[in-house]
């Protein structure tokens, strides 16, 4: 009997019934090791010696696979088809050589791209070893990772307080999104006008026509700037004879785009259904590892981490097979369709995303899925089986008009499309992101060259321009992916990261980079520049990708990087406190000193009339604060705006009256506390109060919002089961739904406010699914190793509250503790005070299991 090793114990029970009684399907959950997350976990000193922990879950996984593979004849890693599943197939065999339960037993290594019988049998047909390229270039990028974390990250918390850290990738997708922000801020309107003249045709068809030209002169589009030059071309128009001088209708082909990547199928998922890139991985998880069909489990996608574009032979045949069948032979282009991956180096070479059986069309598949799992099959279905149909044939036509009169001319156009045939656009048809008006999407009617129109009415409208728009998720990501920027394997954990540190929020699915994560980037841009630097990371990327390939030194890699890297660290470490809030005033200017409405110098402080306002640093991160501190107490959030008289638009005291309550008559205010802004009704100590959720302004509070606030929790509605209420509200980590002492995650705090009874019953019932209508135990927040006795000690946060745990045993935090705080010497006082003898109860625990 052989031991398999899978990632994942849905994926071990569907590989086992394929391969049958002569095989153990293990799964190792994932990695097994990491780095502690402490100093000198990567020793530089040491050639970049690296220390791994072993948690204590995996420890008691590994135990069990080392137990079964003395008793196996040999050990197959089947982790998956990337670099992080090659790293995991590297950590479990070390720690089996480490443990000695390999002796002589054979080793070998296999990947399949579908949890399908085929694919699993073909890849144990082809076994192969351990890649080393592979495995280095993960040591080197998670040595990367570590080095920039540990060594900038302290840096960061003693110049600016209450920044979190700052990771290697993270730290120039947060550049981005600041300096898009910046750009929008500097960014000046500009009026213009556009002019379209609705014209007849002999036949009496109605067409517009844009005007292109004034008396010979070509109009760009902000030329025309005013109205009364607006005007004096309509008058001009409104006398005019009309003339068609050329119509040309010109044929074009549009080709298919090749089947989704990780990344595009991430943008495509935001765009058209409106996911994160995280929850798209998430569901695109699911449907490789497969659901139940006709009592057999079936991966329905290929590997959902790739940058590969192609497709395999089979498939390839399969689903030119599949557009025969669905579309006919018209769709059927006379040969397969072949791609080539457009990534500055694509990390290895797999196939694309794509269905595990192109039979398996979305509405066969529909009834066994849920409706994420169904909506996201659906896309890649119809992706990648038009990546194999023809082109669609589109006839663009072009029509110049001569407009004549009192001896000026103006020229004009109408630009309009028509499909002669639709393709592949039958199957799937792109959506752009952004919403645009496009003439060509307009058909016209019948117009020849050199007839006389006539003119219906002339219309002139005024626009102004608009500065570029924020990045959405979809948008950072393909220009991460442009600039060849991290992998698209990690864009989702990126941008959680961003979003987990109070960097960045997602508004309305457009990412707003917040104070803090503005402070930030400043202050590597400042201080870390060419750590943060677009080509210095992407460069670094493809160094990363050629240890891949075998053709660089991960070690030569790390010292390169680490001489200069260090050097600048040290040379951070001495600055001032006071140089870098210099610094900062100056480059975050307009955010931290607006204009006031007065004209007045925007860093006098309108309170003291004398003193000048500066960032200050506090404990909760940067706010604005005057320099004749303690004589004068003016403070202010970053970012707030003065008033007319230089006056904070809240106040002197950051209060701001937004209105009163309609049923008790209170006053409602909008506040600024040491935790951030709140909202209030009344005052006192019996005063109702709520703080502003995460990715909530003080500039988009009104009275509506406030008022909706503090009628938190809401009551959505009776379960139709159980008769009890079902409330929504939001909690300190995030929205959520409670019915009958259970909770169940929102995904917006939008979500709180719109709700209805039949979403919240289906969502409930989808958490109670997941945990099997037990109450899991919770994720632990924070490891902070081992207690003496033995056994992990964690932190947790539960039902009521934060508390550290060992084993059985329990410690709630005291109230107001912040459990990211807490240190292993509290934790062992807590649970030696709750076990009553220390160490006891967890020994005993220890022995047990």
């Amino acid at each position: 009997m052989d031991v398999v090793i899978v990632e994942s114990p849905a994926k071990a029970k569907t590989i086992n019934k394929y391969l049958g009684k002569d095989y153990k399907v293990l799964a190792s959950y994932g990695h097994v090791r990491d780095l502690p997350a402490k100093d000198g976990s990567v020793r530089p000193d040491e050639d970049f010696a690296m220390s791994w922990e072993v948690d204590g879950p995996s420890a008691k996984r590994l135990s069990d696979i080392a137990k079964a593979v003395k008793d196996a004849d040999g050990l197959i890693l089947a982790t998956d088809p990337d670099r992080e599943g090659e790293a995991i197939s590297w950590h479990v065999l070390e720690v089996l050589r480490q443990k000695r339960a390999l002796k002589d037993k054979p080793v070998r290594r296999v990947v399949f791209n579908a949890i399908t019988k085929k694919a699993i049998l073909d890849a144990m047909a082809a076994p192969r070893e351990v890649d080393v390229s592979l495995v280095d270039a993960y040591l080197a990028r998670r040595a990367l990772d570590y080095l920039v974390g540990f060594t900038l990250s302290p840096v960061l918390w003693r110049k600016l307080p209450g920044a979190r850290s700052a990771g290697r990738v993270q730290s120039v997708a947060l550049r981005l999104v600041c300096d898009r922000e910046a750009e929008i801020e500097r960014f000046v309107r500009e009026d213009y006008w556009q002019i379209v003249a609705l014209l007849d045709t002999p036949r009496g068809d109605t067409f517009e026509a844009r005007l292109t030209a004034v008396d010979g002169k070509r109009l760009q589009k902000l030329d025309i700037k005013s109205q009364d030059q607006a005007d004096g071309i309509k008058a001009l128009l409104e006398g005019a004879a009309y003339r068609v001088l050329s119509v040309e209708a010109k044929p074009t082909r549009r080709n298919p785009a090749p089947p989704f990547t990780t990344s595009t199928l991430q943008q495509a998922a935001s765009s058209r259904l409106g996911f994160s890139a995280s929850r798209t991985m998430q569901v695109a998880q699911r449907l490789y590892e497969g659901v139940e069909i006709g009592g057999e489990t079936t991966g329905l996608i290929t590997y959902m981490r790739t940058d590969g574009v192609q497709m395999a032979p089979e498939a390839l045949q399969a689903a030119r097979a599949a557009v025969s069948q669905t579309f006919g032979d018209r769709y059927l282009p006379e040969k397969p369709r072949h791609y080539s991956t457009k990534a500055k180096n694509a990390q290895e070479a797999h196939e694309a995303i794509r269905p595990t059986d192109f039979l398996r069309t979305p509405d066969q598949v529909r009834k066994y899925l849920d409706s994420d799992q169904a909506r996201l099959y659906e896309i890649i279905w119809k992706r990648a089986i038009a990546s194999q149909m023809e082109a669609a044939e589109i006839e663009r036509t072009t029509v110049e008009i001569e407009a004549s009169g009192a001896g000026r001319v103006a020229g004009l156009r109408a630009v309009g499309s028509v499909v002669r045939f639709d393709g592949f656009l039958a199957a799937y048809a792109e959506v752009k992101e952004e919403d645009s008006e496009d003439e060509e999407n307009r058909r016209l009617p019948e117009i020849n060259s050199g007839e006389t129109l006539t003119r219906k009415s002339i219309s002139v409208t005024k626009h102004t321009t608009e500065p570029p728009p924020r990045y959405s998720e979809a948008s950072l990501i393909r220009k991460l992916e442009e600039l060849g920027i991290g992998r698209p394997s990690t864009y989702a954990a990126t941008l959680k990261t961003l979003e987990d540190r109070d960097y960045v929020t997602n508004e309305k699915r457009k990412l707003v980079p917040q104070a803090k994560g503005r402070i930030v980037t400043a202050f590597l841009e400042n201080f870390f520049k060419r750590y943060v630097e677009y080509d210095f990371t992407a460069d670094l990327e493809e160094k990363l990708d050629e240890i891949s390939d075998g053709k660089l030194s991960w070690k030569e890699v790390l010292r390169d990087f680490w001489k200069d890297f260090s050097a600048a660290v040290a040379d951070i470490k001495e600055l001032r406190v006071t140089d870098v809030l210099d610094a900062l005033n100056e480059e975050l200017a307009p955010l931290v000193f607006p204009p006031r409405d007065d004209g007045g110098d925007p860093r006098i402080c309108p309170k003291c009339g004398t003193g000048k306002l500066s960032l200050k640093l506090g404990k909760f991160g940067a706010f604005v604060g005057c320099s004749n501190y303690p004589e004068c107490g003016y403070t202010r959030q970053l970012g707030e705006n003065p008033g007319e008289n230089g006056e904070a638009e809240a106040g002197g005291d950051g209060t701001k009256v937004l209105g009163t309550d309609p049923f008790t008559g209170e006053e409602i205010t909008l506040r600024n506390g040491r935790f951030g802004p709140y909202v209030q009704r009344g005052d006192g100590k019996d005063a109702k109060r709520a703080s502003l959720p995460k990715g909530w302004t003080p500039d988009g509070i009104d009275h509506e919002k406030a008022l909706a606030l503090l009628s938190l929790p809401r009551d959505v509605g009776k379960h139709p089961e159980t008769g009890k209420m079902i409330s929504a509200g939001i909690g300190r980590y995030g929205p959520f739904l409670l019915h009958d002492g259970a909770y169940a995650n929102l995904e917006s705090v939008e979500d709180v406010f719109s709700v209805g009874l039949n979403r919240a019953v289906s969502l409930i019932a989808e958490k109670k699914a997941k945990t099997n209508g037990a109450r899991a135990k919770p994720a632990a927040l924070k490891e902070l190793g081992e207690h003496p006795d033995g056994g992990v000690i964690t932190v947790r946060d539960g039902r009521f509250g934060p508390y550290v745990n060992l084993g059985k045993v329990n410690a709630t935090l005291p109230k107001g503790k912040d459990p990211m705080s807490v240190t292993r010497e509290e934790a062992l006082e807590l649970i030696a005070a709750k076990s009553g003898k220390p160490g006891k109860k967890a020994a005993r625990g220890k022995a047990r299991s």
